[in-house]
Protein backbone atom coordinates (compact mmCIF):
# COMPACT_ATOMS: atom_id res chain seq x y z
CA UNK A 1 0.00 0.00 0.00
CA UNK A 2 2.76 2.46 0.91
CA UNK A 3 4.22 1.36 -2.44
CA UNK A 4 1.70 2.20 -4.35
CA UNK A 5 0.88 5.82 -2.57
CA UNK A 6 4.39 6.43 -3.29
CA UNK A 7 3.37 5.49 -7.06
CA UNK A 8 0.35 7.39 -6.75
CA UNK A 9 2.27 10.46 -5.24
CA UNK A 10 5.11 10.38 -8.16
CA UNK A 11 1.90 10.47 -10.92
CA UNK A 12 0.74 13.60 -9.61
CA UNK A 13 4.19 15.03 -9.59
CA UNK A 14 4.51 13.86 -12.93
CA UNK A 15 1.44 15.35 -14.03
CA UNK A 16 1.94 19.07 -12.26
CA UNK A 17 5.33 19.14 -13.60
CA UNK A 18 3.61 18.52 -17.23
CA UNK A 19 1.03 20.95 -16.69
CA UNK A 20 3.73 23.43 -15.18
CA UNK A 21 5.19 22.71 -18.77
CA UNK A 22 2.52 23.15 -20.59
CA UNK A 23 0.81 26.38 -19.92
CA UNK A 24 4.55 27.85 -19.00
CA UNK A 25 5.62 26.92 -22.85
CA UNK A 26 2.14 28.64 -24.29
CA UNK A 27 2.46 31.46 -21.63
CA UNK A 28 6.04 31.99 -23.61
CA UNK A 29 5.57 31.40 -26.84
CA UNK A 30 5.44 35.65 -27.55
CA UNK A 31 9.08 35.40 -27.11
CA UNK A 32 8.86 32.56 -30.18
CA UNK A 33 7.06 34.88 -32.81
CA UNK A 34 8.76 38.08 -33.29
CA UNK A 35 11.74 35.75 -34.68
CA UNK A 36 10.17 34.81 -37.27
CA UNK A 37 7.92 38.25 -37.93
CA UNK A 38 10.30 38.81 -41.12
CA UNK A 39 7.51 36.43 -42.78
CA UNK A 40 4.41 38.21 -41.83
CA UNK A 41 1.13 36.43 -39.69
CA UNK A 42 -0.14 34.98 -42.51
CA UNK A 43 2.86 33.05 -43.79
CA UNK A 44 4.01 31.98 -40.49
CA UNK A 45 0.62 30.66 -39.67
CA UNK A 46 0.71 28.46 -43.24
CA UNK A 47 3.96 27.06 -41.65
CA UNK A 48 2.00 26.58 -38.41
CA UNK A 49 -0.08 24.14 -40.10
CA UNK A 50 2.21 22.58 -41.99
CA UNK A 51 4.66 21.51 -39.40
CA UNK A 52 2.52 21.08 -37.24
CA UNK A 53 1.35 17.83 -39.12
CA UNK A 54 4.62 16.80 -39.60
CA UNK A 55 5.24 16.64 -35.86
CA UNK A 56 1.83 15.11 -34.66
CA UNK A 57 2.21 12.68 -37.39
CA UNK A 58 5.77 11.39 -35.77
CA UNK A 59 4.60 11.75 -32.68
CA UNK A 60 1.39 9.45 -33.68
CA UNK A 61 3.43 6.86 -35.53
CA UNK A 62 6.18 6.34 -32.73
CA UNK A 63 2.54 5.80 -30.36
CA UNK A 64 1.02 3.80 -32.77
CA UNK A 65 -2.08 5.40 -32.13
CA UNK A 66 -4.43 5.43 -35.59
CA UNK A 67 -7.36 3.30 -35.11
CA UNK A 68 -9.20 6.23 -34.43
CA UNK A 69 -9.08 7.83 -37.85
CA UNK A 70 -10.62 5.11 -39.34
CA UNK A 71 -13.97 6.14 -36.70
CA UNK A 72 -13.43 9.22 -37.60
CA UNK A 73 -14.11 9.23 -41.32
CA UNK A 74 -16.74 7.14 -40.98
CA UNK A 75 -18.77 10.00 -39.13
CA UNK A 76 -19.83 12.69 -41.10
CA UNK A 77 -20.62 14.60 -38.01
CA UNK A 78 -17.54 14.32 -36.43
CA UNK A 79 -15.99 15.48 -39.85
CA UNK A 80 -18.17 18.46 -39.89
CA UNK A 81 -17.07 19.28 -36.25
CA UNK A 82 -13.40 18.87 -37.34
CA UNK A 83 -13.75 21.10 -39.89
CA UNK A 84 -15.22 23.67 -37.72
CA UNK A 85 -12.29 23.42 -35.17
CA UNK A 86 -9.96 23.56 -37.51
CA UNK A 87 -10.98 26.85 -38.78
CA UNK A 88 -11.65 28.72 -35.42
CA UNK A 89 -8.27 27.80 -34.30
CA UNK A 90 -7.08 28.90 -37.79
CA UNK A 91 -8.70 32.31 -36.81
CA UNK A 92 -7.40 31.79 -33.03
CA UNK A 93 -3.64 31.16 -34.18
CA UNK A 94 -3.89 33.93 -37.00
CA UNK A 95 -4.93 36.69 -35.16
CA UNK A 96 -2.89 35.60 -31.94
CA UNK A 97 0.55 35.95 -34.46
CA UNK A 98 -0.59 39.15 -35.73
CA UNK A 99 -1.11 40.74 -32.60
CA UNK A 100 2.28 39.76 -30.62
CA UNK A 101 4.00 40.65 -33.75
CA UNK A 102 1.94 44.25 -33.86
CA UNK A 103 2.53 45.15 -30.21
CA UNK A 104 -0.58 43.98 -28.24
CA UNK A 105 0.84 41.19 -26.22
CA UNK A 106 -1.15 42.77 -23.36
CA UNK A 107 -4.86 42.71 -25.46
CA UNK A 108 -3.77 39.45 -26.82
CA UNK A 109 -3.57 37.94 -22.90
CA UNK A 110 -7.06 39.53 -22.17
CA UNK A 111 -8.43 37.19 -24.79
CA UNK A 112 -7.29 33.83 -22.98
CA UNK A 113 -8.41 35.52 -19.15
CA UNK A 114 -12.08 35.84 -20.63
CA UNK A 115 -12.11 32.79 -22.47
CA UNK A 116 -13.22 30.70 -19.49
CA UNK A 117 -16.43 33.51 -19.02
CA UNK A 118 -16.64 33.26 -22.68
CA UNK A 119 -16.95 29.64 -22.49
CA UNK A 120 -19.73 30.06 -19.99
CA UNK A 121 -21.94 32.65 -21.41
CA UNK A 122 -21.49 30.15 -24.64
CA UNK A 123 -22.99 27.14 -22.32
CA UNK A 124 -26.03 28.84 -21.28
CA UNK A 125 -26.59 30.59 -25.19
CA UNK A 126 -25.86 27.29 -27.33
CA UNK A 127 -26.47 24.05 -24.78
CA UNK A 128 -28.97 26.34 -22.46
CA UNK A 129 -26.67 25.33 -19.45
CA UNK A 130 -27.68 26.95 -15.82
CA UNK A 131 -25.62 28.94 -14.10
CA UNK A 132 -25.06 29.22 -10.38
CA UNK A 133 -25.51 32.51 -8.61
CA UNK A 134 -21.88 32.56 -8.30
CA UNK A 135 -20.70 31.96 -12.30
CA UNK A 136 -24.04 35.05 -13.20
CA UNK A 137 -21.76 37.28 -10.94
CA UNK A 138 -18.44 36.12 -12.25
CA UNK A 139 -20.01 36.71 -16.17
CA UNK A 140 -22.07 39.87 -15.02
CA UNK A 141 -18.19 41.22 -13.81
CA UNK A 142 -16.21 40.08 -16.65
CA UNK A 143 -18.70 41.94 -19.03
CA UNK A 144 -18.53 45.06 -17.04
CA UNK A 145 -14.78 44.75 -17.39
CA UNK A 146 -15.12 45.10 -21.14
CA UNK A 147 -17.21 47.99 -21.08
CA UNK A 148 -14.64 49.47 -18.83
CA UNK A 149 -11.93 48.67 -21.43
CA UNK A 150 -13.84 50.01 -24.12
CA UNK A 151 -13.74 52.99 -22.74
CA UNK A 152 -10.03 53.04 -21.88
CA UNK A 153 -8.75 51.75 -25.70
CA UNK A 154 -11.52 54.27 -26.99
CA UNK A 155 -13.16 50.95 -29.07
CA UNK A 156 -13.94 47.68 -28.32
CA UNK A 157 -11.04 45.28 -27.36
CA UNK A 158 -11.20 43.63 -30.85
CA UNK A 159 -8.26 40.99 -30.67
CA UNK A 160 -9.13 40.32 -26.73
CA UNK A 161 -12.74 39.58 -27.92
CA UNK A 162 -11.36 37.33 -31.12
CA UNK A 163 -9.23 35.36 -29.21
CA UNK A 164 -11.64 34.11 -26.45
CA UNK A 165 -14.65 33.34 -28.77
CA UNK A 166 -12.60 31.82 -31.21
CA UNK A 167 -10.79 29.73 -28.90
CA UNK A 168 -14.18 29.42 -26.67
CA UNK A 169 -16.15 28.05 -30.08
CA UNK A 170 -12.93 25.78 -30.75
CA UNK A 171 -13.07 24.26 -27.38
CA UNK A 172 -16.58 23.35 -27.68
CA UNK A 173 -16.35 21.48 -30.93
CA UNK A 174 -13.38 19.52 -29.67
CA UNK A 175 -15.95 18.72 -26.49
CA UNK A 176 -18.47 18.05 -29.26
CA UNK A 177 -15.55 15.83 -31.42
CA UNK A 178 -14.47 13.51 -28.21
CA UNK A 179 -10.91 13.01 -29.65
CA UNK A 180 -7.99 13.30 -27.49
CA UNK A 181 -5.00 16.46 -27.70
CA UNK A 182 -2.80 14.53 -30.34
CA UNK A 183 -5.40 12.53 -32.76
CA UNK A 184 -7.67 16.54 -32.60
CA UNK A 185 -4.39 18.49 -33.50
CA UNK A 186 -3.73 15.83 -36.28
CA UNK A 187 -7.48 15.84 -37.57
CA UNK A 188 -6.86 19.64 -37.40
CA UNK A 189 -3.79 19.64 -39.18
CA UNK A 190 -5.11 17.33 -41.75
CA UNK A 191 -7.55 19.57 -42.69
CA UNK A 192 -5.44 22.75 -42.65
CA UNK A 193 -2.76 21.41 -44.52
CA UNK A 194 -3.50 21.39 -47.59
CA UNK A 195 -4.97 24.59 -47.96
CA UNK A 196 -1.26 26.30 -46.14
CA UNK A 197 0.75 24.20 -48.45
CA UNK A 198 -0.65 25.64 -51.37
CA UNK A 199 -0.42 29.32 -49.70
CA UNK A 200 3.18 28.41 -49.16
CA UNK A 201 3.61 27.26 -52.91
CA UNK A 202 2.12 30.18 -54.15
CA UNK A 203 4.36 32.34 -52.28
CA UNK A 204 7.12 30.30 -53.71
CA UNK A 205 6.26 30.76 -57.42
CA UNK A 206 5.91 34.92 -57.01
CA UNK A 207 9.13 34.74 -54.81
CA UNK A 208 7.92 36.52 -52.04
CA UNK A 209 8.19 33.39 -49.40
CA UNK A 210 10.78 34.30 -47.23
CA UNK A 211 10.91 30.14 -46.48
CA UNK A 212 13.88 29.87 -48.72
CA UNK A 213 15.45 33.49 -48.86
CA UNK A 214 16.54 34.50 -45.55
CA UNK A 215 18.62 31.75 -44.59
CA UNK A 216 19.13 28.55 -43.00
CA UNK A 217 18.20 29.87 -39.37
CA UNK A 218 15.26 31.33 -40.55
CA UNK A 219 13.66 27.93 -42.16
CA UNK A 220 14.47 26.11 -39.33
CA UNK A 221 12.91 28.65 -37.10
CA UNK A 222 9.70 28.49 -39.21
CA UNK A 223 9.71 24.57 -39.20
CA UNK A 224 10.19 24.66 -35.52
CA UNK A 225 6.29 26.27 -35.37
CA UNK A 226 5.18 22.35 -35.50
CA UNK A 227 7.11 22.08 -32.21
CA UNK A 228 5.81 25.50 -30.63
CA UNK A 229 2.48 23.85 -31.46
CA UNK A 230 3.03 20.02 -30.30
CA UNK A 231 4.78 20.36 -27.63
CA UNK A 232 3.18 22.51 -25.16
CA UNK A 233 -0.01 19.86 -26.35
CA UNK A 234 1.51 16.86 -25.38
CA UNK A 235 2.76 17.61 -22.19
CA UNK A 236 -0.74 18.98 -21.67
CA UNK A 237 -1.69 15.28 -22.18
CA UNK A 238 0.24 13.79 -19.69
CA UNK A 239 -1.22 16.25 -17.06
CA UNK A 240 -4.51 15.98 -17.81
CA UNK A 241 -4.48 11.97 -17.30
CA UNK A 242 -2.73 12.59 -13.59
CA UNK A 243 -4.16 15.96 -12.19
CA UNK A 244 -7.61 16.39 -11.24
CA UNK A 245 -9.63 18.82 -13.31
CA UNK A 246 -10.09 21.36 -10.49
CA UNK A 247 -5.88 21.42 -11.32
CA UNK A 248 -5.81 22.00 -14.05
CA UNK A 249 -8.46 24.91 -13.87
CA UNK A 250 -6.21 26.88 -11.48
CA UNK A 251 -2.76 26.42 -14.07
CA UNK A 252 -4.74 27.36 -16.98
CA UNK A 253 -4.01 31.20 -15.82
CA UNK A 254 -0.83 30.82 -15.56
CA UNK A 255 -0.75 31.45 -19.36
CA UNK A 256 -2.30 34.54 -19.69
CA UNK A 257 -0.54 35.85 -16.69
CA UNK A 258 3.18 35.14 -18.46
CA UNK A 259 1.64 36.70 -21.50
CA UNK A 260 0.20 39.71 -19.39
CA UNK A 261 3.74 40.17 -17.57
CA UNK A 262 6.23 39.83 -20.98
CA UNK A 263 3.44 42.38 -22.58
CA UNK A 264 4.52 44.82 -19.93
CA UNK A 265 7.88 44.50 -18.39
CA UNK A 266 9.28 42.63 -21.49
CA UNK A 267 7.68 44.41 -24.48
CA UNK A 268 6.87 47.57 -22.55
CA UNK A 269 3.49 48.12 -23.68
CA UNK A 270 1.81 50.95 -22.22
CA UNK A 271 -1.01 50.18 -19.13
CA UNK A 272 -2.70 53.25 -18.40
CA UNK A 273 -4.90 53.45 -15.33
CA UNK A 274 -8.10 52.40 -17.09
CA UNK A 275 -7.21 49.67 -18.71
CA UNK A 276 -5.50 48.47 -15.32
CA UNK A 277 -8.90 48.69 -13.89
CA UNK A 278 -10.53 46.89 -16.80
CA UNK A 279 -8.17 44.15 -15.93
CA UNK A 280 -8.57 44.30 -12.61
CA UNK A 281 -12.51 43.67 -13.36
CA UNK A 282 -11.31 40.39 -15.56
CA UNK A 283 -9.29 39.38 -12.66
CA UNK A 284 -11.83 39.74 -10.10
CA UNK A 285 -14.31 37.82 -12.54
CA UNK A 286 -11.84 35.05 -12.38
CA UNK A 287 -11.31 34.90 -8.54
CA UNK A 288 -15.10 34.06 -8.34
CA UNK A 289 -15.64 31.68 -10.97
CA UNK A 290 -12.59 29.96 -9.42
CA UNK A 291 -13.56 30.48 -5.80
CA UNK A 292 -17.18 28.68 -6.85
CA UNK A 293 -15.86 26.16 -9.10
CA UNK A 294 -13.54 24.65 -5.56
CA UNK A 295 -16.32 25.10 -3.50
CA UNK A 296 -18.67 23.00 -5.98
CA UNK A 297 -15.97 20.37 -6.75
CA UNK A 298 -15.60 19.90 -2.68
CA UNK A 299 -19.37 19.99 -2.49
CA UNK A 300 -19.50 17.06 -4.88
CA UNK A 301 -16.90 15.16 -3.10
CA UNK A 302 -18.34 15.71 0.30
CA UNK A 303 -21.79 14.05 -1.41
CA UNK A 304 -19.84 11.31 -2.88
CA UNK A 305 -18.24 10.44 0.45
CA UNK A 306 -21.90 10.56 1.65
CA UNK A 307 -23.38 8.31 -0.33
CA UNK A 308 -20.18 5.46 0.15
CA UNK A 309 -20.81 5.53 3.64
CA UNK A 310 -24.46 5.43 3.23
CA UNK A 311 -23.23 2.15 1.46
CA UNK A 312 -20.77 0.84 3.49
CA UNK A 313 -22.28 -1.42 6.60
CA UNK A 314 -21.60 -0.19 9.74
CA UNK A 315 -18.45 -1.33 11.32
CA UNK A 316 -17.59 -3.28 8.13
CA UNK A 317 -14.06 -2.16 6.84
CA UNK A 318 -13.63 0.64 3.62
CA UNK A 319 -14.05 -1.19 0.42
CA UNK A 320 -10.42 -1.97 -0.76
CA UNK A 321 -11.53 -0.40 -4.10
CA UNK A 322 -11.66 3.14 -2.66
CA UNK A 323 -7.76 3.16 -2.54
CA UNK A 324 -6.17 4.43 -6.27
CA UNK A 325 -4.54 1.49 -7.64
CA UNK A 326 -5.38 -1.23 -4.90
CA UNK A 327 -6.48 -4.77 -6.23
CA UNK A 328 -5.28 -7.06 -3.61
Amino acid sequence: MAAQDGKTRSEQRTGLLNGFAAYGMWGLVPLFWPLVDSAGAVEILAHRMVWSLGVVAVALLVMRRWAWAGELLRSPRRLALVTVAAATITVNWGVYIWSVNSGHVVEASLGYFINPLVTIALGVLLLKERLRPAQWAAVGTGAAAVAVLTIGYGQPPWISLCLAFSFATYGLAKKKVDLGGLESLAAETAIQFLPALGYLLFLGARGTGTFTAEGPGHAALLASAGLVTAVPLICFGAAAIRVPLSTLGLLQYLTPVFQFLLGVWYFHEEMPVERLAGFALVWAALSILTWDALRNARRSRLRAQRAADRLTPAGAPAPVAETPGCQS
